[in-house]
């Protein structure tokens, strides 16, 4: 019995490990640039705390760009603000096209 309940343990750590590695290989691929949009966020924004984040989705744009759509929600002096950033990037050479980011202020 307790060389039946060992097995046990072993193959569900086994099978606990694989699925690990599964989830790490199914990271989107939006993500680098995700971390991008952030890291301007907090350079733009360095006193204020990011309420909300949201991936907004992909444009095609041609055969080898796409844009995809990030939006933040920051305080601005007490105010919400809404920032939307566009990151246009090759989907061959995985390279940054351009970013662009906007403010749209809430009443």
């Amino acid at each position: 019995m307790k060389k039946y309940l060992a097995g046990m343990a072993v193959l569900l750590i086994l099978l606990l490990g694989f699925q690990r590695v599964d989830t790490y290989a199914q990271r989107p691929d939006y993500e680098k640039y995700g971390r991008i949009a952030t890291a301007v966020i907090k350079e733009d924004f360095p006193r204020e705390a990011v309420q909300d984040y949201q991936y907004m989705g992909r444009k095609q744009i041609d055969d080898r760009q796409v844009l995809d759509s990030f939006q933040y929600k920051v305080s601005v002096n007490g105010k919400p603000v809404i920032v939307t950033v566009q990151v246009t990037h090759d989907l061959k050479s995985d390279r940054l096209l351009s970013l662009t980011v906007t403010e749209q202020h809430q009443q």
